[in-house]
């Protein structure tokens, strides 16, 4: 039985942190502040909140102050000279290729920024599907990871059972929720620094932890 591979895309096989995180975290604060009227202390600490309760700023702003999905993402997600940032790694990025199985991309990221990234990585053709945050909607509204409805939906989508899938993540929370519907998981930790360290020891809801992507088996 083949494996179908479900891999982040930031901070798992690219350096969001130096390639968009940053740029993308004023965006958002620009954007509060410009159709929201917050100041920018109160936007900060507004997106940082949203952030905390719901894993996404973007859901406590649909939720809480009515924002329109594809406006916030699209005005955020503009990120100029994002190309020349990416910077992904040569040896997992050839790991990728070697890997059997298929493989599927699937990010909190909209569509348009995932292609950008794939596209300077040179890796687009390699996935079988790109879902990204547009893909997870569940009556009418955004489930985005670590939502167990959405993550039980992809299964089915892509016709296996979630014991079949294993989950490539930088973000522990997201591999916690794979675990609870019976996926497999990975912390990718290469591009985590300082951060990743801090949890010496693997949850148990982690069934792998690597800093390259050569050692997934």
């Amino acid at each position: 039985m083949k494996r179908v591979w479900l891999f982040d895309l930031d901070d798992t096989l690219h350096d969001a942190a130096r390639a968009s995180m940053p740029q993308i975290r004023d965006a958002m604060g620009e954007y509060i502040v410009n159709h929201l009227g917050f100041s920018r202390a109160d936007a900060e600490d507004l997106r940082t909140r949203h952030w905390h309760r719901y894993g996404a700023t973007l859901l406590g702003l649909v939720k809480l102050q009515g924002v329109d999905a594809a406006h916030f993402l699209r005005h955020t997600h503009v990120l100029p000279g994002l190309e020349e940032r990416v910077r992904g790694h040569r040896g997992d990025l050839a790991a990728l290729r070697r890997l059997p199985g298929r493989k599927v991309i699937l990010t909190n990221a909209p569509a348009a920024y995932a292609a950008r990234v794939l596209g300077v990585l040179g890796i687009t053709r390699l996935f079988d599907h790109i879902l990204s945050i547009e893909d997870m909607r569940m009556f009418g509204h955004l489930r985005p990871k670590p939502d167990t409805r959405m993550l039980r939906a992809v299964a089915v989508r892509l016709r296996v059972p979630p014991s079949q899938c294993v989950l490539v993540e930088d973000t522990l929370v997201h591999q916690k929720a794979a675990r609870q519907v019976g996926m497999d998981t990975v912390w990718m930790q290469r591009w985590l620094g300082p951060r990743g360290l801090r949890l010496l020891r693997r949850p148990a809801y982690v069934g792998q932890r690597v800093r390259s992507l050569r050692t997934l088996f």
